[in-house]
């Protein structure tokens, strides 16, 4: 990352800095008084609590300067209006500063997974940066800026967004060369509307492209193929015939997923030793912009020869006896329906554990319904949690599941001990559900009980 003093900062964001601070320099920056590094500068935002009660807890860990709206002492720091906005000013300008170029990634579901596939096809080329975790709002995006090494040639960025105008604020910020959608789902849909109010949200990400910039769709979203003559997008796909990358010959089996990769005149297999279908999307949209960055077909093969799901992104091991799935980060209609096809692949009784999917909005009963009618024809038990836990169950029943195989539990520890009631060494278990269900806890309480 890359020393910037606090005259430089603050001429980027607009802020005052007292002139015997003007040339202290600070080295990245974090919100996370408790996390914070020596040298890094800490940023005061406002939220549940006040940033500016942690500040002399940042300082006394290090923290070469603050980001605040005011000082209560004699220390380092840039004075603003608004924190989260001078954040994102000051990491617009150092984007632009640093020169490399960038990929931005966003969709519904999977562009966590691809943005780690992707980064790790560049990397075999180039020297390459990613965003950390779900570092993908108006918080952690700016903080992954700049983190970013001095040395960066290619940034990989992942852009989240619930809300109308939130992509665009984020695209302005990241400014990327290589726009990717990996798809239009269902996820926010309580906050945007419909699928369509979705793709619009989404499509915000070309306000910030720069000149000459690509875009990269997945041609097997209808939504997404309609934009073909305005745009002149490069579609990937695995259905429709006429993406310029297209996915052929799919085989999943236990812990694999491979596929045959048709570029123009260019044709190789690629294996990822991750299981399901969803996976093979993923990989697709980094083989494109692998491509477009003129990554050899050879590297762009062995890096995801070389892929590892992400913690808590469909983690599958064996404890105690038991398969676990574990794929408890998040979960939308699309991302659970991929889930309950690589349960339904795997041998010995299945069970789904599952939490409500959220910010569905009046979607929400329909959706739960529709999966538990899948779950039905996928696993041999499902125990529910959440409000709409019923739901699941209803259609499950509605799927020709019988009544005591299909389960809502009113508490967590309600779940964990009808699970452990129900379960045997030799079954396999997906814990799945929205990241406020907390279905990791489940599991873990579960583990801890048997």
């Amino acid at each position: 990352m890359s020393e910037l003093t606090l005259n430089q900062a603050a001429r980027w964001c607009g802020g005052h800095v007292q002139e015997k601070y003007g040339d202290v320099r600070f080295l990245g920056a974090s919100n996370d008084s408790r996390s914070i590094q020596p040298g890094q500068l800490f940023v005061a935002l406002s939220g549940a609590r006040d940033g500016h009660e942690f500040i002399p807890m940042a300082l006394s860990k290090g923290a070469s300067a603050v980001l605040c709206t005011h000082c209560d002492g004699d220390y380092p720091a840039i004075v603003v209006e608004d924190t989260r906005k001078a954040l994102g000013d000051i990491a617009r300008q150092e984007r632009l500063r640093l020169g490399c170029r960038v990929v931005a990634i966003t969709g519904s579901v999977g562009k966590s997974t691809t943005k780690e596939m992707t980064a790790a096809v560049l990397g075999r080329k180039y020297r390459t940066s990613k965003t950390p975790a779900n570092f993908n709002n108006d918080i952690g995006l700016p903080l992954s800026i700049l983190a970013l090494p001095e040395d960066t040639e290619v940034a990989v960025l992942e852009l989240g967004m619930n809300h109308f105008g939130e992509m665009s604020y984020l695209t302005s910020i990241a400014r990327p060369d290589v726009a990717v959608i990996t798809n239009i789902g269902t996820m926010h849909i309580e906050n945007l509307g419909s699928r369509e109010g979705i793709l619009q949200a989404k499509l915000e990400i070309l306000e910030g492209l720069r000149e000459g910039g690509r875009v990269v769709f997945n041609g097997d979203e209808p939504l997404l193929r309609n934009k073909r003559a305005e745009l002149s997008p490069v579609y990937f796909g695995m259905e429709n015939l006429d993406c310029q990358v297209r996915g052929t010959e799919l085989k999943v089996w236990s812990g694999s997923t491979s596929f045959r990769v048709e570029a123009g005149d260019l044709a190789f297999r690629v294996e990822l030793p991750v299981e399901g279908a969803h996976f093979a999307a993923d990989a697709l949209a980094a083989v494109t912009v692998g491509r477009l960055l003129d990554v050899p077909a050879v590297e762009i093969r062995e890096a995801l020869q070389g892929f590892r799901s992400m913690e808590g992104r469909q983690e599958i091991f064996e404890t105690k006896g038991y398969t676990i799935i574990k794929d408890c980060y998040n979960a939308g209609p699309e991302s659970m329906a991929a889930a309950l096809k690589v349960l339904s692949g795997r041998q010995g009784r299945r069970i789904a554990v599952l939490g409500d999917m959220l910010e569905l909005g009046g979607c929400a009963q329909a959706e739960h319904y529709r999966v538990g009618r899948i779950a039905a024809g996928s696993c041999d038990l499902i125990l529910t949690l959440g409000k709409n836990g019923a739901r699941v169950v209803s259609g499950a029943f509605t799927g020709g599941m019988r009544p005591d195989r299909a389960i809502a539990c009113g508490s967590m520890e309600e779940l964990v001990e009808m699970l452990k009631g129900r379960a045997k060494p030799g079954d396999t278990l997906l814990f799945k559900g929205s990241h406020g269900m907390h279905m990791d806890r489940a599991l873990e309480l579960f583990l801890e009980e048997i």
